[in-house]
C-alpha cells in the first residue's frame, strides 16, 4: 500500500504542488502548435525521467541516497535560478547578492527533496515523454509527460522548458497540464517574505527540507 504523497494518482500529482493555501490555474494558450521530433527540449526531460525511475527503484534506501541520485540531474535540468526569481517576483532584483545566494542554495535542496520525497517507491509505473512539444507564444515549449501506473489512469506532469546560452532548461511545472508550480510557489514565499524577509523564507524552505527528508537534511 503506497503512502499518500507518493505520485501515484492525480492526487498525489496535485500534493506535490501543495505548498500554499491555493491552487493556481494558468490561462489555456492560444494557438500552440504541436511539434514532432524536436529533440533540443525533450532530451533533458527524458534524463529526468530516468533519474527519477532510479530513485524510484531505490525507494527503499535512505531519502539521502534518493537525494544524491537526482540533484545533479536536477542542477543540469532545471534553471532553478530563474524559478525562485519569478517564484518571488519584483522583490527579486533589488535583494543583495548574498541574500540570492542564500536562498538559492536553500531553494535548490527544497527542489531536489520535493522530487526525492515523493518519487520513492517503484510498483511497475512508466514515465513518458511525448515526442513532440507545443510550442508557445514567448518561445518556450511544453514537453508533455505521463506518469502511468500498472493499474488506473495516467496522470501528467508538464514542463516548461526554455532555450538559452546553456540549453533548454525547465523553467516551470504543470500538473493536470496548467496547474502552474511557480504561482503556487509565489504565494507561499509572499506570505514568508511578509513576515520576515528573506530569513524567513530561507527558514521556510529549510523547515520544507526537514519535513520532506523527515529530518534527515536542513
Amino acid at each position: 500500500m503506497t503512502r499518500d504523497h507518493r505520485l501515484v494518482g492525480r492526487r498525489g500529482v496535485l500534493a506535490f504542488f501543495a505548498v500554499a493555501l491555493g491552487v493556481y490555474v494558468l490561462p489555456t494558450q492560444q494557438g500552440v502548435a504541436h511539434t514532432a521530433g524536436d529533440a533540443g527540449p525533450i532530451a533533458p526531460v527524458q534524463r529526468l525521467n530516468d533519474a527519477l525511475l532510479t530513485a524510484m527503484k531505490e525507494g527503499g534506501q535512505a531519502f539521502t541516497q534518493r537525494y544524491a541520485v537526482l540533484e545533479p540531474v536536477i542542477g543540469q535540468t532545471f534553471d532553478l535560478q530563474t524559478i525562485l526569481a519569478e517564484s518571488i517576483g519584483l522583490l527579486w532584483p533589488n535583494l543583495p547578492t548574498e541574500q540570492k545566494a542564500n536562498l538559492l542554495a536553500a531553494f535548490r535542496r527544497y527542489t531536489v527533496s520535493s522530487y526525492a520525497a515523493n518519487f520513492d517507491s517503484f510498483s511497475g509505473q512508466r514515465l513518458e515523454v511525448s515526442p513532440g512539444v507545443r510550442r508557445l507564444a514567448n518561445g518556450e515549449v511544453i514537453v508533455d509527460t505521463k506518469i502511468i501506473p500498472v493499474n488506473g489512469s495516467p496522470n501528467t506532469l508538464d514542463y516548461v522548458m526554455r532555450g538559452g546560452i546553456g540549453g533548454w532548461r525547465v523553467v516551470d511545472v504543470l500538473a493536470d497540464g496548467s496547474i502552474s508550480r511557480v504561482a503556487v510557489q509565489r504565494s507561499d514565499f509572499r506570505q514568508l517574505l511578509e513576515s520576515g524577509g528573506v530569513p524567513a523564507l530561507v527558514a521556510g524552505l529549510r523547515n520544507k527540507v526537514a519535513n520532506l527528508s523527515g529530518g534527515m537534511l536542513a
